[in-house]
């Protein structure tokens, strides 16, 4: 096993370590509002959104965790059954390792055949050329591709990139490509600035990654020798909550861009309200990822029934029959969560 592929095992084995049942994602401090009269019916509710222009039958899907070892690649496999039996999107980790050495693209391949309906997600960094990313895409016969920007991961990580000239190549790939491009972050969230500065360039669908969930410069900085120099690189970002409330509040100045919320989602209250923030769908890792070691492929797909029905039931009280009306709900937010995103 090379260093690339080992390091795939480790980030999965400290993400575990790390995971904690309770996110501190900012949506701990949104209250929503219940109708008293939501006249409405439960079978009356759909589920159904988008993501990056393509259609789901739930507002939420297995977000980007792993693979590119024959650990992660067992993990990828339980995760693409997974999603074949729920009808859920799923997005694979990183296939950098898979790009540079064909012998770690075995394990990628084989999803499609394990989820051979579904939507399915490629993943590489901001790093990579067309070549790379064209060839992500046909490993796994993708829908849609991901390219993640990790500038506080690279920089803890050990043998982490230096470099972070990015948006020339990022257009270079929204441009040429033939499937839809998310544009990513990892857990640090995304700025109103950074939103804009996307929307001016072209792109249309952003994953905000917010900070409170599975924190990658902190996976990073558990591999280092040196524990103590650059353990405030996981301090720092914006958390779901805030990223929503920042795009929200500058709404009119992003254009189309679409948003996707991950970063510590735990539950369908999580999902829905982010979904009341402005997001059209949810991704899931770290929980997905905890739940599978857990309890098996078998307890996952009942969490994520159990998610659906959550989130219809709440749709009910709400009195929305639609995800899209979900935008015009109610919520309170907190003093402290209020004043940050009136200073974004």
């Amino acid at each position: 096993m090379n260093l690339h592929s080992h390091r795939k095992d480790e980030h999965v084995m400290i993400a575990e370590k790390l995971y904690r049942q309770k996110s501190t994602n900012g949506l701990e401090r949104i209250r929503l509002i219940p109708a008293n009269l939501p006249e409405i019916s439960l079978d009356e509710i759909s589920l159904s959104t988008t993501l990056a222009g393509k259609k789901l039958e739930a507002p939420f899907f297995i977000n980007a965790i792993t693979g590119g070892s024959q650990t992660t690649d067992a993990l990828n496999e339980s995760l693409a059954r997974v999603a074949n039996k729920t009808g859920v999107a799923m997005a694979v980790g990183s296939q950098s390792v898979a790009v540079k050495n064909a012998d770690y693209a075995k394990g990628f391949e084989k999803l499609r055949r394990l989820n051979p309906n579904g939507i399915m997600l490629a993943n590489l960094g901001a790093n990579h050329p067309f070549e790379n990313a064209e060839r992500a895409c046909s490993m796994i016969d993708a829908d849609i591709i991901e390219i993640h920007l990790n500038a506080a991961q690279e920089l803890v990580m050990p043998e982490g990139d230096a470099e972070f000239y990015w948006l020339e190549n990022l257009k270079r790939l929204n441009e040429k490509l033939q499937v839809p491009l998310l544009v990513k972050e990892v857990g640090t969230g995304m700025t109103p600035q950074t939103l804009k500065l996307l929307a001016e360039n072209g792109f249309s669908y952003v994953d905000l990654a917010g900070a409170g969930g599975t924190n990658f410069a902190a996976i990073e900085n558990e591999r280092r020798k040196n524990k103590e120099t650059l353990a405030f690189m996981q301090e720092l970002g914006l958390t779901t909550a805030e990223s929503l409330l920042g795009a929200q509040k500058h709404r009119n100045e992003l254009g189309r861009i679409k948003l996707t919320a991950s970063g510590g989602i735990r539950d369908a209250q999580d999902i829905v309200k982010c979904l009341v923030l402005g997001a059209e769908n949810v991704g899931i890792s770290g929980m997905f990822l905890h739940v599978l070691l857990k309890d098996g492929e078998d307890g996952l797909a009942a969490k994520i029934e159990d998610l659906k029905t959550g989130i219809r039931a709440l749709m009910a009280l709400l009195g929305c029959r639609k995800i899209s009306e979900l935008k015009d709900v109610q919520r309170i937010l907190d003093l402290e969560l209020k004043n940050t995103v009136d200073q974004l």
